[in-house]
């Protein structure tokens, strides 16, 4: 019997569904052990300090090695509820392995974040299998308490107020909750539905009610919630990109790159998500590149990533432009953009060159062209009220207004609502 061939199209579909597997497949058991094997269990461990939710490292991972996978899992995600998506997504290189006392001599770092990924992962297929949840409630409080913003920052907040036996209801302007872990991570770093899973894992603890499609100004305001509630806690995340200000910006082909990542990340098969032939991104940082790299594995011809500073300056790591420039994305710096043309749709940008002058970063007039029919752009994001939360104070009718910004914002440090919800 002939074997039945793959039409063309068939096979580029199969392609680029193999092109967004796992960046990083998990470590079987033997490998983590090996792995877990080689850590120094450093007495002031350098790499928890490094660990912007101060995950005891040097404890899970012993607890690795005696195969107390679910103790393990327990320790990272008693810091931080999010754990899965940190040990998938996390910057490592400059955080916790950047840090890791292996680094000075001729060794590798632990890899502390395959390793956080096997724990976490564990647990949590457990719990899908078995409904054991390890986290139980404390009696209730009597307390009820509102969450703008069903992202990484509302959701773990959500969690631990739930945990201390508070009721929360999480209001979310979009259809699904995640956030940026739903909506702004590159596909092949977050495989398999995982977003979804962990929130199914975090809301098992229960207390946890979530209302979509529920905007604030729109469908309620914050007095309305300061009516209701006991406290608020505002955790608007992802914000509109900001503009380029130049010429021929509104032109079709032109678009915020993280609307580009979103649509892939939602995108039942994403051979049918479109990208042009000659893709330019603008922008630095990691999000920037996971553009990149995604426009690259849905086949575009050329992708070019454009900063306007030096290759230092960029908030990308070095890890993550190394992963862009092997999928064949090319780097350039030292230039912004200053004009989009193109008949109704974009067909090439223009780039001005820069350099630092008297301290300033300006343009030197020297002027390139770019051909292009897809622009990606990663601007400042536009954000308000990031991260403040509101609590009654013990004075009738008065509020307290804190504002808790962390050097890793998406994740809330416990302290939050232990100190500031048990009023």
């Amino acid at each position: 019997m002939r074997k039945k061939q793959l039409s063309p199209t068939h096979k580029r579909d199969m392609d680029i569904e193999r092109a967004f597997s796992d960046l990083h497949p998990p470590l079987d058991a033997g490998a983590a052990f090996i792995e877990a094997s080689r850590c120094l269990y450093c007495y002031d461990a350098p790499c928890i300090n490094a660990c912007p939710t101060a995950i005891d490292i040097p404890t899970f991972i012993h607890q690795i090695r005696t195969d107390n996978l679910d103790g393990s899992a327990r320790t990272i995600l008693d810091a931080n509820i999010m754990g899965g998506t940190c040990a998938r997504a996390c910057p490592t290189e400059i955080l916790c392995e950047g840090a890791c006392v292996l680094n000075k001599g001729d060794e590798k770092p632990i890899r502390i974040g395959a390793l956080q990924r096997r724990s976490v992962d564990h647990l949590m297929d457990k719990v899908a299998k078995n409904g054991t949840h390890p986290f139980q409630r404390a009696p209730q409080s009597g307390r009820r308490l509102a969450v703008i913003g069903a992202g990484p920052a509302g959701l773990s907040f959500a969690h631990r107020a739930a945990m201390l036996g508070h009721d929360v209801t999480v209001y979310e302007a979009r259809p699904k909750p995640g956030g940026l872990n739903e909506y702004g991570l590159a596909a092949y770093k977050m495989v398999d539905d995982f977003a979804q899973k962990e929130i199914d894992f975090l809301l098992g603890i229960g207390g946890i009610s979530i209302k979509y499609g529920k905007k604030l100004g729109e469908d309620f305001s914050l007095s309305d919630l300061k009516k209701q509630y006991d406290g608020v806690f505002i955790g608007i995340g992802l914000g509109g990109s900001g503009t380029l200000g130049i010429p021929g910006e509104d032109l079709d082909g032109v678009e915020p790159a993280l609307s580009f990542i979103e649509h892939l990340r939602q995108a039942k098969q994403k051979s049918h998500v479109k990208c042009g032939r000659h893709v330019v991104v603008i922008g630095g940082g990691n999000t920037a590149i996971d553009a990149a790299i995604q426009s690259k594995k849905l086949g575009a011809e050329t992708v070019t990533l454009v900063y306007r500073r030096g290759d230092d300056s960029m908030s990308a790591t070095a890890w993550e432009r190394d992963l862009a420039r092997l999928n064949d994305v090319q780097i350039r710096t030292w230039a912004r953009p200053s004009s989009i043309g193109g008949d109704q749709k974009a067909d090439h940008i223009m780039f001005e060159r820069t350099k630092i002058i008297d301290g300033r970063l300006q343009g030197t007039g020297e002027t390139y062209r770019l051909t292009a029919d897809l622009i990606l752009k990663l601007l400042a994001r536009k954000c308000c009220l990031w991260g403040l939360v509101i609590f009654r104070s013990k004075m009738a009718g008065s509020w307290l207004m804190t504002n808790i910004k962390h050097r890793c914002p998406a994740f809330m440090q416990a302290a939050i609502v232990s100190n500031q919800v048990m009023i």
